[in-house]
């Protein structure tokens, strides 16, 4: 077996990274004008981002269809805005329509796409759409490598508050509102930025926040120096309001290049989290914020109830881009107040014997080490953390696998099971082993479990979890139901 090597990122010494001010660009255009009312057809209408989309056009007053292989539970609100869902695939679906949208995830060799594309009808995919949604209203995004779908649900919410009647499309349901998009014909759109496939420099937006850049889809860019690039690029085309994080480095030398508002906890912060404290798993902090050439002013007190300091430079970020768009700090307190997170982003799906079960979506090395220092400095008082995490795509993981050995220090328990495929194609050497391998040799003193099979890892699991403990799945494919499976697991026995 050969052993892949892994990808050390790359120094920040593009020409992105520069402190010279970058030139601006002129802001995309959108393909489609959804000023005028359309037929229009979804392809892959079940996936989150797609359903969003589709949510979105039928409550702007389109006429909307979508079709996807199977039923999914959010394919009832997509129903109930009124757009008309058929289960399967079927080439008469896409005529009469004015245009026909799917995500990449969608081959090209689909029957629907393939019917348009013959007929004639405008095909675009979800960033030409979602770019198209965009122009009908002031779209603040947020962008990054991670943080994206819980700041936009915070800034969404705030605006709320606020009275303004904010738009929103986001990548997952916010528990608040049951949805992850609604249009209400005011005036600001809040949007998620997806970095993956090169949407965010599609969108014609009028601000940004940018939360963090690291090593990730290296599959689209090739390199770091190149996804650093796309956020020089996407930073430069946006006119109005830059909110960008100074803790992360890369971002604070953007941010830097674009004149941006800063934001986190970092002592130079423009807008600054301080005196950041956790109880019984919320979190406390003051906001500071600094204008040029004077002493820093405090607005006063925060109350989060979500544990990790990750959420709390969420927190943050959406406060910077809310006080820039005129929200009283008033209603940014309030709506953080009653924040309820967003699905899949430290969800607790239940508990059994004092044993707490969490899914999470974490699956890069940062994002699994700040989720399990949030279990463990949560105030929540669990004796004993477990994670459970699922590695994602064969070429992320052949290019990243020896940064995740130190991913799990907060955990007592690491239990590692096989690669979820997401689309990718296997790649001989590359199996979920090679994280056991590095995690192992990086700790140990800790109790590393290898479980490929997934009956193996529900029994395993469903018997080691006790009273006192919180078990923490995470990963972005289908142990997302993991939880589910263990507690019926516990109830059988």
């Amino acid at each position: 077996m050969t052993t892949p090597s892994a990808t050390t990122p790359a120094s920040v010494s593009s020409t992105a990274a520069t402190d010279l001010l970058a030139p601006r660009r002129p802001v995309p255009e959108a393909p489609l004008d959804l000023s005028i009312p359309h037929r229009l057809h979804v392809v892959g209408v079940g996936g989150p981002g797609m359903s969003a989309i589709a949510i979105a056009l039928a409550e702007m007053g389109h006429d909307v269809s979508g079709s996807d292989l199977r039923e999914h539970p959010v394919l009832e609100r997509v129903r109930a805005a009124m757009a008309t869902v058929h289960i399967g695939h079927d080439r008469s679906y896409v005529h009469g329509v004015d245009a026909v949208t799917a995500s990449t995830a969608i081959p090209e060799r689909n029957i629907e796409l393939d019917e348009a594309r013959t007929t004639g009808v405008t095909v675009l995919r979800r960033a030409g759409m979602l770019a198209s949604i965009c122009a009908q209203a002031k779209s603040i995004a947020v962008a990054g490598t991670h943080g994206k779908t819980t700041s936009t649900s915070m800034l969404m919410l705030m605006l709320a508050e606020a009275g303004l009647r904010p738009n929103f499309v986001v990548g997952g349901d916010v528990t608040d509102v049951g949805t992850g998009a609604q249009w209400t014909g005011g005036e600001w759109l809040v949007v998620e930025a997806d970095e993956s496939d090169g949407t965010h420099l599609e969108l014609p937006l009028h601000g940004t926040i940018l939360t963090n850049v690291e090593v990730d889809h290296l599959d689209h860019y090739g390199s770091l120096d190149a996804i650093i690039d796309s956020f020089d690029r996407y930073l430069a085309q946006i006119p109005g309001p830059k909110v960008v994080s100074a803790d992360d480095p890369v971002a604070a030398r953007l941010a830097r290049r674009h004149d941006a508002i800063t934001f986190g906890t970092a002592g130079d912060a423009q807008v600054r989290a301080v005196d950041i404290r956790v109880e019984s798993g919320a979190s406390m902090f003051r906001v500071e914020r600094t204008v040029p050439d004077g002493p820093p002013t405090v607005l006063g007190e925060i109350e989060l109830p979500m544990r990790g300091l990750y959420n709390v430079l969420n927190a943050t970020g959406a406060i910077a881009m809310a006080l820039e768009l005129g929200v009283d700090f008033d209603d940014i307190r309030i709506s953080l107040a009653k924040f309820g997170g967003v699905a899949r982003r430290f969800d607790v799906r239940g508990s059994d014997g004092g044993a707490t079960f969490v899914d999470d979506y974490a699956h890069l090395p940062s994002e699994i080490r700040a989720v399990l220092g949030g279990a463990r400095h949560s105030g929540d008082g669990w004796k004993r953390v477990i994670a459970v995490f699922q590695p994602n795509r064969y070429n992320r993981i052949s290019e990243i696998w020896q940064e995740y050995a130190d991913a799990f220090g907060d955990a007592d328990l690491i239990v590692l099971t096989d690669i979820y495929a997401s689309g990718t194609t296997p790649i001989p050497g590359v199996t979920g082993k090679l994280i056991v391998n590095a995690v192992a040799e990086a700790n140990p003193g800790k109790r590393v479990v290898w479980l490929p099979k997934r009956d193996d890892l529900i029994s395993f699991v469903a018997g080691e979890a006790r009273d006192g403990d919180v078990v923490v799945s995470m990963g972005c494919g289908d142990i997302a139901s993991f939880p589910s499976e263990v507690l019926d697991a516990r109830q059988r026995r």
